[in-house]
């Protein structure tokens, strides 16, 4: 998750992403929460380019932090809809406020 959000560009269309604010939808059946709508590819190729035509680039992009499981992608007809994964948000976050599990346990780690 780090090394993808270590390019500038990634780094900008998360925190984009991440500052989104839309309504959820939750699933009868299972519960399950997703976003009921978010920000087009388009919007995020309009954020980080100020064009809204959709570039390899920006493509290339949104799929590296997808397969880094930060980001998710759902198609909305003509549209592909971004959001932040919030599970990968949250280890993250956890990550941040406690440091890493070896960190914590090492008894050789410099004061």
């Amino acid at each position: 998750m780090f090394k993808a959000l270590g390019d500038p560009t990634r780094l900008r269309i998360f925190t984009f992403l991440q500052a989104q604010c839309y309504p959820i939808a939750v699933e009868t059946e299972t519960g399950a929460v997703s976003p009921l709508s978010g920000p087009t590819v388009g919007e995020v190729c309009c954020h980080v380019t100020g064009d809204p035509v959709v570039t390899s680039t920006v493509s290339f992009h949104l799929k590296e932090l997808r397969q880094a499981g930060l980001i998710t992608t759902e198609r909305s007809g003509r549209h592909m809809i971004c959001g932040v994964n919030p599970d990968a948000a949250g280890r993250l976050i956890a990550f941040l406020n406690d440091g890493p599990a070896e960190r914590k346990t090492n008894d050789d780690c410099c004061n």
